[in-house]
């Protein structure tokens, strides 16, 4: 059976390594992973934890990524289950003298700055004062305020962001490249057990998949505004989508053999992301596509192109 890791760059992922920083989180870790889904009564039960400490315990593991949690009704109210999402956490500090001979280029998208799209309903975008256009209105994605927007979601179909290729522009080789940006599924209302299985494609190359578990509206989102209703989706999971020499990666799991060489990067003057949705995908569950003022990262869309 294939296991599930995730690779932690110290410099990078400082919120993974807080989540890990107590034995009592690592106790509801190991725990989760041994037992699988657990409510918070039963992890304090077994662990012979105050439910205050393994609150706080969840709360913080689902912050950084490590758990994800879904409300579920229960015979007085309801109760969050949480479930471990990886099998193993490795933290790598790479090769020093390697590191030294590389540089780093970000370019930050804000999420309205798309160049094209094709999206079918309900779908609209907002930003952190109000709707754009109208809902359900794709032709809305047109509307001049979408370059404000710190929420886009539709249900099938794509969107694509053209980057900078900055390494090109200053003839320096690219040894891998990686977007990063905070997405979930999307369904009217909220649902935390909707899966969507989202497609990135890079240059029109598509490098893979990731498949969002749900739609989160279980708490506000760190960010969201007020105004935005506690029905509809809150906040998504941080992605970290890789691309190297030896294939492509999402959160450090491999998800394809397609490489840099693939991408031909040295031939574009631009880097195009596509997000989507494919009408024949086997989980076609939408997207939610969070930007700055939304959800649980003050980011835009983020590409990180690392050079030698």
């Amino acid at each position: 059976m294939a296991r599930n890791f995730l690779v932690v760059d110290p410099e990078k992922d400082m919120h993974v390594l807080k989540g890990l920083a107590a034995p009592a989180r690592i106790a509801v870790l190991k725990l989760l992973r041994a037992k699988g889904p657990l409510n918070v009564k039963e992890i304090g039960e077994l662990l012979a934890l105050p439910q205050s400490t393994v609150s706080l315990s969840v709360q913080l593991l689902e912050e950084a990524g490590l758990i994800r949690t879904e409300s579920l009704r229960a015979r007085k109210g309801s109760q969050k289950v949480c479930s471990s999402i990886y099998d193993e956490v490795v933290v790598t500090f790479g090769d020093p003298a390697e590191e030294r001979g590389r540089q780093a280029i970000e370019v930050a998208m804000p999420v309205g700055l798309y160049t094209a799209f094709e999206v079918s309903a309900p779908c609209g975008l907002c930003t952190s004062e109000g709707i754009i256009g109208l809902l359900d209105v794709p032709d809305s994605f047109l509307d001049p305020a979408r370059m404000k927007a710190g929420l886009i979601w539709f249900t099938r179909g794509n969107i694509e962001y053209q980057f900078p290729n900055n390494a090109r522009l200053n003839n320096q080789a690219i040894s891998e490249i990686e977007f990063s940006m905070e997405l979930s599924s999307e369904v009217p209302g909220t649902n935390p057990n909707w899966p969507s299985d989202i497609t990135i494609a890079v240059n029109g190359v598509d490098i893979g998949q990731w498949t969002s578990p749900g739609d989160f509206g279980d708490r506000r989102g760190v960010l969201t505004p007020d105004w935005w209703k506690l029905k509809g989706s809150q906040y998504g999971m941080l992605k970290r989508f890789r691309i190297t020499a030896n294939g492509s990666f999402v959160d450090g799991m491999r998800i394809s053999d397609m490489s840099l060489t693939d991408l031909k990067l040295d031939q574009h003057h631009s880097i195009r992301l596509s997000i989507s949705v494919r009408d024949n995908a086997r989980h076609p569950g939408g997207i939610n596509i969070f930007g700055k003022g939304f959800g649980n990262y003050d980011q835009d869309i983020v590409l990180r192109i690392t050079t030698e």
